[in-house]
């Protein structure tokens, strides 16, 4: 494959795409950024704007024509957006779509059938379809919860109230990776097209369990008035399924459970990922002290 130059960002403006728009950039890559139509959004000098409607394949191709790669990090609430872009990125003969994966191992059987990930399963498919019929290749990351991400907005643990599930008891080990790296990781993608084509990569910054993050995180904010709960994966996702059978159910009810799974749920949804890309994607993994560094710059103070 002839190698990758242009690159259009879609989702540059989140948490996740400022880093990988950053790390993008500093690689020297030319940038051209989508936004909806009427977006007020500003971006650093020397990145190209396009505005576009995510529902209309005409002003998708319009604003896709000569770009190398596609690289999404579109939100969880909008993912099924992802498949107009993968039909005009195929249209126009964009070389590379990297999908908003981001996240669990969808690729593991065990999640890839859990329902919180529905969206994101239908994503796959229409990239691996279009590559079937075009000249497109994906890649999708793997690198498990966002870990500088996940302490800062209490996804992880919630330092600001003091309180932390513990999963299963909290002893299940897991994949975990930070922001910039993962900007990395896409760098590394673009970087070597080759290699990674048309697969998973899989990218880890260390490994840790719930009880770890949470010593971790009693070391930077200290460890009194601390509220830890127990509580059962099997009993959550239960919960969940049966939350989804309603004609009108409740996201967050419905939803959590399974990303929480997919997350917690040890060796049966390959929460440490059995086999890393890190070498190729010139990732090197945190040292314990490192880590130490980022649960204390991470945690709100």
């Amino acid at each position: 494959m002839s190698s990758i130059t242009k690159v259009a960002l879609v989702g540059a403006k989140g948490n996740l795409g400022e880093a990988v728009l950053d790390a993008v950039l500093n690689a020297g890559f030319q940038v051209t950024a989508l936004t909806r139509q009427g977006s007020t959004q500003t971006f650093p000098s020397g990145v190209t704007v396009k505005q576009v409607d995510y529902d209309s394949i005409d002003t998708l191709v319009d604003a896709l024509k000569g770009q190398d790669a596609v690289v999404s990090t579109i939100g969880s609430a909008a993912i099924g957006k992802q498949i107009p872009l993968i039909e005009a990125s195929a249209k126009v003969g964009v070389k590379r779509f990297i999908t908003s994966e981001f996240g669990s191992n969808t690729f593991s059987p065990k999640v890839s059938v859990l329902p919180s990930y529905k969206d994101k399963i239908e994503v796959t498919d229409a990239a691996k379809k279009a590559a079937a019929e075009s000249g497109l290749t994906w890649t999708a990351v793997v690198n498990g919860p966002f870990l500088d991400w996940g302490l800062s907005v209490g996804f992880l643990v919630n330092v600001k109230e003091r309180t932390v599930e513990l999963p299963d008891g909290g002893d299940n080990q897991f994949s975990t990776t930070t922001l910039p790296t993962i900007g990395k990781a896409v760098v590394g993608i673009l970087k070597h097209p080759e290699e990674t084509k048309n697969r998973p990569v899989y990218i880890q910054d260390t490994v840790l369990t719930q009880k770890k993050l949470l010593e971790l995180v009693k070391k930077a904010v200290g460890a009194d008035g601390w509220k830890e709960n127990v509580t059962s994966l099997a009993e959550q996702l239960k919960a969940s399924y049966e939350e989804f059978k309603k004609p009108q159910p409740n996201i967050f009810l419905a939803v959590f459970p399974g990303i929480k799974t997919a997350v917690y749920g040890g060796p049966e949804y390959e929460t440490v990922f059995p086999k890393l890309d890190n070498d190729l994607l010139g990732i090197k993994q945190l040292t314990d002290a490192e880590v130490e560094a980022v649960v204390a710059k991470s945690v709100p103070k």
